[in-house]
């Protein structure tokens, strides 16, 4: 958390209000917040604010000055967030960058992670080439069908372990892994390489779904993520059953949902979801 939704809800927001601002300065908190890069800083001072992607569950912001092109990474791990404005004093305490912005919607832009999960990459173009080609596999919601089925034939790991493979599927996490199974009716256990095509489809068409209708409702709001205006994600209140162990399955079976504990728990129907 955050994961693919709440990040293309990040970069849909920073699309909308800081491209085409400059970057006056920018201020660092931590040093070792900024992974790489931190000596090439100055020359972030002044740069225009060209674009901003999703990659993953991180966010890319591209920067020209002297027809020079580079880029921010943020990486927003499993607690961090950008944000506009601070929305409360507390959140002062982990904010670790600050880029101050003129000429567009915002005044500010703020990295803030409580848990440090995340970092902060300031990359040339071939720097940013290595970085994607090292930490994102394909996007689930551009990846054709064609080439989601190779992906999943090719693992003979746990079904759930490949959709949060981040070098293999970029952007899905443990809420809408779970969530993704329980609506395609598969157990996290299954192995990846034995699905059957069918089965292969359904879990691409209801990947899909559960991704665009989470994007489409401002991501889940579970614990921390706020988008970078401040507001709330709702389809938290649409999770069918993750963290709703000992609760009815919510397909009407009559079992109650259970909770597998490793890495990462996962949470199941043992009727609706057999191994």
């Amino acid at each position: 958390m955050p994961e693919l939704p709440e990040a293309e809800i990040v970069a849909r927001q920073l699309r909308k209000r800081i491209i085409g601002a400059t970057l006056k300065d920018c201020w660092v908190g931590r040093p070792d917040i900024v992974r790489q890069g931190l000596p090439t800083v100055d020359w972030y001072r002044g740069a225009r604010i060209a674009f901003i992607e999703r990659r993953g569950k991180s966010i890319v912001v591209g920067l020209t000055r002297d027809q020079e092109t580079r880029y921010l990474v943020a990486e927003l791990g499993m607690t961090g967030l950008l944000l506009f404005r601070t929305p409360h004093p507390s959140y002062l305490k982990h904010t670790h960058l600050v880029l101050s912005l003129d000429g567009g919607r915002e005044a500010e832009l703020r990295y803030w992670n409580p848990r440090r999960f995340g970092r902060v990459y300031l990359l040339d173009h071939t720097g940013l080439e290595r970085f994607v080609a090292r930490r994102f596999g394909c996007d689930p919601l551009k990846v054709s069908w064609e080439d989601f089925r190779e992906v999943v034939r090719k693992r003979r790991g746990r079904l759930k372990a490949l959709l949060m493979h981040q070098q293999v599927i970029a952007g899905i996490g443990n809420i809408y892994a779970n969530e993704i199974l329980f609506r395609a009716r598969l157990h996290p256990y299954r192995t990846a390489s034995r699905l059957r095509d069918g089965t292969i489809r359904r879990l691409y068409d209801i990947m899909r779904a559960v991704l665009t209708a989470a994007i489409r409702d401002g991501g889940s709001s579970v614990r921390d993520f706020i988008a970078p205006d401040g507001t709330k994600g709702r389809y938290s209140r649409r999770h069918r059953v993750y963290d709703k162990a000992g609760q009815p399955c919510p397909a009407g079976c009559g079992t109650t949902l259970r909770r597998l504990r490793g890495e990462r728990s996962s949470f199941y129907c043992s009727a609706c979801q057999r191994r």
